[in-house]
C-alpha cells in the first residue's frame, strides 16, 4: 500500500510538473486574459518572463537600482488593474507596452523637482590578478553612466533600448511611440554628446565618428 501510494503521489508531481511546463509556454496574450480574470500565476510567469530586460532599461535610464525597482513594481502594478484593457488582437506586443510604460514611468520620475539617483554601496575590492582589469572596466561603466545621466531622458532612453537592450530604431519606436526618423536623430544627437563628454575626459575611442 505504501508502495502504491508512493507511485501515485510520484504521478501527481509529475502531471504537475507537466501543466507548469506548459503554463510557462503559453503566449502573452493568453496570459494577460487571464491575469485579467485574477490569474496570480499567470501573472508570476509573465513577471518571471519580462521583468529583467525591463529592470535593464529602466537602470540605464534612471542610473540607480533601486530606483528602477520601484518603477518596474509600478509598471507591473499597472499589469495587473488593467490587463483587462488589453487587445490580443492589436498589432503592439506585450512586452511593447510594457516597455513603453516602464519608459514614461522614467521619464516622469527623472522629471520630479530633486530627483537624484541614490548612491549604490561600494564594493569590495578583489586582490586577485585580474582585479586591475575588472576594476578598469568597472571604473570604465561608472564613467559612460555619469555621462549617461546627462544625457535628456528621451535621448537616453533611445539610447538604453537600441544600444543595451539591442532593439531596432523601429522597435524603439514602437515603444516610445515615435518614428524610426526621429529615434534615430535622438540616437544621433546623443552619440554627439556622449563623444563630447568622454573626449573631454580623454577617451576618444568611443563610437564610428559618423551620424
Amino acid at each position: 500500500m505504501v508502495t502504491e501510494r508512493t507511485e501515485g503521489r510520484g504521478m501527481e508531481l509529475a502531471v504537475a510538473s507537466r501543466m507548469d511546463e506548459v503554463e510557462s509556454l503559453a503566449d502573452d496574450d493568453t496570459l494577460l486574459a487571464r491575469v485579467a480574470r485574477g490569474d496570480r500565476g499567470a501573472f508570476a510567469i509573465l513577471a518571471n518572463r519580462h521583468s529583467a530586460r525591463a529592470l535593464s532599461v529602466a537602470q540605464r535610464i534612471l542610473g540607480s537600482a533601486g530606483e528602477a525597482d520601484e518603477v518596474v513594481q509600478e509598471a507591473w502594478v499597472r499589469v495587473w488593474t488593467r490587463a483587462g484593457q488589453w487587445d490580443a488582437g492589436g498589432s503592439a506586443r506585450f512586452s511593447t507596452w510594457l516597455h513603453r510604460v516602464v519608459v514614461n514611468l522614467c521619464i516622469d520620475r527623472r522629471r520630479r523637482p530633486g530627483f537624484a539617483p541614490m548612491e549604490e554601496a561600494p564594493e569590495m575590492v578583489d586582490p586577485s590578478p585580474e582585479a586591475g582589469v575588472l576594476i578598469a572596466r568597472r571604473q570604465m561603466a561608472e564613467t559612460m553612466a555619469t555621462v549617461m545621466a546627462e544625457l535628456p531622458e528621451r535621448q537616453k532612453a533611445a539610447v538604453a533600448l537600441c544600444y543595451y537592450e539591442e532593439m531596432s530604431a523601429a522597435e524603439a519606436g514602437r515603444v516610445m511611440e515615435l518614428s524610426v526618423p526621429a529615434v534615430e536623430s535622438l540616437l544621433a544627437r546623443a552619440r554627439r554628446t556622449l563623444r563630447t563628454r568622454l573626449t573631454a575626459l580623454g577617451i576618444k575611442s568611443v563610437g564610428d565618428g559618423t551620424e
